[in-house]
């Protein structure tokens, strides 16, 4: 089957079922992952409480969710290929609920880190495989729409889930940030098996025991690594030992993949332009995502004075942005293509994200509001036709194996986001002889962010103008 051929649906499949409530099925179970992800870092401080530990220690939980999604993210493709895509995305649910619950129950810091062990192990699954099922159900063609909306999650999780945690920790207790996952769970589960077409286990090649064990050593050595860069939670001869670690897993695996026709992670994807825009150029963009949450929440709560409340409510708006331009994205790139879009939109984003060093304590509101608004929305749009564009030439057979590729690379990426933040703040209260933050220290860690994205363009020039066209309906 070549990348022109169209997908092949199940008979049940129907246009309106596609367009919006198969990926809106799939991105809401995938908001439920990124909003409890978001929620727990606002909450640590009432849970080190309630749990009688120190919040550093309590971070713990955190990492060890990233670690266990980073040692099984790669394995997904194959389980899917195997047991059946739509199958493995109801289980993950459901052990992702079950696992919820399991921290809402915990009493102390070895149940709650357990409990997240599990969690990770089934977003790990989720995200991919849920990708999986869309992909495989909706013709190219109708796919960026799709992606718009399956989107959604990345952009709001990260705005709504700081609120979400601090709303419930302020006027309710911290356990309903894993009880809220139950219900949700329950009806996505139910409208999956209702209305998401069965996807039919896939011809499987033998399980790649030594790639598998090598990817998740590698990924979770530099994830590990890159969220405690800067932060001065462990010594940095560990930190380097992490990085170093990953690194020649990876490196590694590199060599046993080579000629490996059953290698869980087919790096020849990446001699498709396309995908290779998407993922390797996509990730600068994908950095700046990562860092900024974080940058923002420093600027606005420490430099500025706010409650995490006040700060969260006011970065919100952000996901307005980004709800406006889900309806305008598949015309915008009918009528421009990916690589206009990508290349102009990449110095857009790359401005607003250096504005928001701009911002003092004396800024009106309204001026804060509108750049962040602006900035979701161009920073949605980029998003959508990275995810979109990357699907472009991949075959059906490869489906899996691209989607797990693209998580994997989502995942590393978010963290080394969150690690150059830490760093970068850290390196500048040391440049500038300071022993805390000021809007001051915070200000130029946007103006480095932002410039890392202009790197995403030496990947978004040398693509064709017609890259990507038959994705977007263009002639």
């Amino acid at each position: 089957m070549s990348a022109s051929d169209p997908v092949t649906l199940p008979e049940d499949s129907n246009p309106t079922t596609r367009g919006w409530v198969v990926p809106a099925i799939i991105g809401t179970a995938m908001l439920m992952q990124t909003l409890n992800a978001t929620s727990i870092t606002n909450a640590l401080p009432t849970m080190a409480r309630a749990l009688d530990e120190d919040p550093l220690r309590l971070n713990l939980a955190i990492t060890m969710f990233l670690l266990a999604s980073a040692v099984f993210l790669p394995i997904s493709g194959w389980v899917a290929d195997r047991f059946g895509a739509k199958r493995i995305f109801m289980v993950a649910m459901v052990l992702f609920a079950l696992s919820s619950a399991a921290c809402g129950f915990a009493n102390n810091l070895g149940q709650l880190v357990l409990a997240r062990i599990f969690q990770g192990m089934a977003g790990a699954m989720m995200a991919p495989v849920g990708r999986l099922v869309l992909l495989r159900t909706t013709p190219k063609s109708e796919l960026v729409g799709a992606m718009s909306v399956l989107t959604m999650p990345a952009l709001l999780g990260p705005v709504v889930g700081p609120v979400l945690g601090g709303a419930i920790v302020t006027f309710a207790d911290w356990r309903w940030i894993f009880f809220m996952n139950l219900p949700v769970a329950l009806v996505g589960v139910l409208l999956v098996r209702a209305y998401v077409p069965n996807v039919k286990e896939q011809a499987v090649s033998p399980i790649d025991g030594i790639g598998i064990l090598l990817t998740g050593l590698g990924l979770a050595g530099l994830i590990f690594g890159f969220e405690n860069l800067g932060r001065g939670t462990l010594a940095p001869w560990i930190v380097a030992t992490l990085f170093g670690g990953g690194a020649a897993a990876l490196i590694a695996y590199g060599f046993h993949a080579r000629n490996n026709p059953h290698a869980v992670i087919d790096l020849t994807i990446f001699r498709l332009q396309t995908f290779t825009a998407s993922v390797v150029g996509g990730a600068f963009m994908r950095i700046a995502m990562g860092a900024t949450p974080f940058l923002l929440a420093m600027l606005l709560q420490i430099g500025f004075g706010m409650s995490a409340f006040a700060a969260g409510t006011m970065t919100f708006v952000s996901a307005a942005g980004a709800l406006v331009m889900k309806t305008t994205a598949p015309p915008i790139l009918r009528r421009y293509g990916f690589r206009t879009v990508l290349i102009v939109n990449a110095v857009i984003v790359g401005l607003s994200f250096m504005a928001y060093g701009l911002f003092k304590p004396t800024t009106p509101h309204w001026i804060i509001l509108t750049v962040l608004a602006i900035g979701g929305f161009f920073r949605s749009l980029q998003f959508t036709s990275l995810n979109g564009m990357a699907y472009a030439e991949v075959e059906q057979d490869r489906m899996s194996r691209a989607s797990t590729t693209s998580s994997m690379a989502q995942q590393l990426v978010q963290s080394i986001g969150i690690g150059i933040a830490a760093t970068l703040l850290h390196g500048l209260m040391v440049a500038q002889g300071q022993t805390q933050m000021t809007a001051e220290t915070i200000a130029p860690a946007f103006v480095i962010v932002g410039a890392i994205t202009f790197i995403s363009l030496a990947f978004f020039i040398p693509l064709p103008r017609n890259a990507g066209d038959e994705m977007n309906g263009r002639t």
